[in-house]
């Protein structure tokens, strides 16, 4: 066997797998003569079936298979001693006039090679780097949200000013229907809370969707449309009232506090507050963090230049699903997967150049800490090295789960590494301020 590279440009070559008869002939002879122990043909008995008579009926259809094998092994062993990055998949080149009844065979496969190119995470750049922060309005409105949380819920049968209604908004043509509890100062104009005032259990409300909120993105909470459909949603829906309630306030005392963090561990409103916003802003640190991985990702994709061997990547994307796609339907699917490709490549050699990889320790390490958080919102405080070994085990042994870990710890590690790497301009937000920062508005 006999196998050549041709490299036509920098990203695409054909390589030429020269296959002999030496090659493949005694393997075919050794299946061909296995078929023979087994065969069951009336007239013969099992085992004494004419060689002749199996060539003829199996002959073909095991060399095609021996042959291919002999293919798919030798081209990948050449294309790994060979160290060729590739995309993709190699794509044998269709010859009309392949002739199977000759000794020796010539096939040519095509290969899309990876792009040489260099990343500079210290380039200029306009990325920001947030931090938010928890503001006393956030504070005060989550004090009220506990106080009603914890009060005395009584029932209503008509609707007044400082009540919560629960009920279903809907609107037939748009899908919605969605069942929420809602305080009526949620609605920016007036106007549409006067118009529950009076209300009893089972009335509908028609509202108008352009300004019913003070921030369109509430229309993905309580109508639960997509953030694409609700700037400028401009449709009536209806609310149909199911429940009517108003709350005495749970007082501020050393009750309520013990109730809600254990006893002692706070005295005072302050303090409560204090807890509130530094779970709040654990929270929001991660969200931060996510925008800031986008905002790279979108950065270094537009700022790494290099060239991809689209045709042959085009005429792979038709081959590659379960069905064939049309060269229209690989053009399209290529637009969009071209930015995603062009990441994974970035990703690599950032990895590769800063020594990213994660260790089977790293991944242990980073599941039992999951595991553990997860036991502790149970009650479970304190389980045993054991317990967490078991549980991780069980876990690791499904591949999906540990692609999703993985993921999770790689995405962890990019965000440290562009944090220390990339010069961002630091910038402290509230949370309102932030979401309008990060829909560009």
């Amino acid at each position: 066997m006999n196998i050549t590279r041709n490299n036509v440009d920098a990203l695409n070559a054909i390589v030429t797998v020269e296959v002999t008869k030496e090659d493949y002939a005694g393997q075919v002879e050794k299946v061909l003569a296995d078929y023979r122990k087994n065969a069951s043909i009336p007239g013969f008995r099992k085992g004494a079936v004419p060689m002749s008579l199996i060539k003829k009926q199996y002959g073909k259809a095991v060399l095609l298979d021996e042959v291919n094998k002999l293919l798919q092994n030798s081209l990948n062993n050449y294309l790994v001693e060979e160290k060729l990055d590739i995309l993709g998949n190699p794509l044998p080149k269709v010859t009309e006039d392949f002739n199977w009844d000759t000794d020796n065979y010539k096939f040519e496969f095509e290969l899309g090679l990876a792009p040489d190119f260099k990343v500079d995470l210290t380039a200029k750049n306009k990325i920001t780097k947030y931090t938010i922060v928890a503001d006393d309005k956030m504070l005060d409105e989550q004090v009220e949200r506990i106080q009603k949380q914890y009060g005395k819920l009584i029932s209503k049968d008509k609707v007044e000013e400082g009540d919560d209604v629960r009920g279903t908004f809907s609107n037939e043509d748009k899908g919605i229907n969605s069942t929420v509890n809602i305080a009526l100062d949620i609605f920016k104009r007036k106007t549409d809370a006067k118009k529950f005032i009076g209300k009893k259990v089972g009335d509908v409300v028609a509202l108008g969707t352009k300004g019913l909120f003070d921030d369109d993105h509430k229309l993905m909470d309580y109508l639960k449309v997509d953030h694409d459909d609700v700037h400028g949603l401009d449709i009536e829906v209806n609310f149909t009232i199911e429940e009517i309630n108003t709350s005495e306030k749970a007082e501020l005392n050393q009750e309520l506090f013990d109730k809600l963090f254990g006893a002692g561990n706070v005295t005072s409103v302050e303090e409560v507050k204090g807890k509130i916003k530094e779970d709040a802003e654990q929270q929001f640190a991660a969200q931060a963090d996510q925008k800031f991985l986008n905002d790279v990702t979108e950065f270094l994709i537009e700022s790494t230049k290099f060239d991809l061997p689209a045709e042959f990547l085009k005429k792979w994307i038709q081959t590659v699903g379960e069905n064939p796609l049309s060269p229209e339907q690989a053009e399209e699917e290529y637009a969009k997967s071209e930015n995603g490709l062009r990441y994974q490549l970035i990703e690599g050699k950032v990895i590769v150049e800063n020594n990213l990889q994660t260790t089977f320790d790293e991944l242990k390490d980073f599941t039992a800490d999951l595991i553990k958080k997860q036991m502790a919102q149970f009650g479970q405080m304190n389980p045993t090295d054991a317990d967490v070994d078991g549980i991780v085990a069980r876990v690791l042994s499904n591949q999906e789960e540990v692609k999703r870990l993985s993921e999770q710890i790689m995405s962890q590690k990019m965000v440290n590494l562009f944090k220390e790497k990339v010069s961002a301009k630091s910038k402290e937000v509230s949370y309102q301020d932030f979401i309008k920062e990060m829909y560009g508005e």
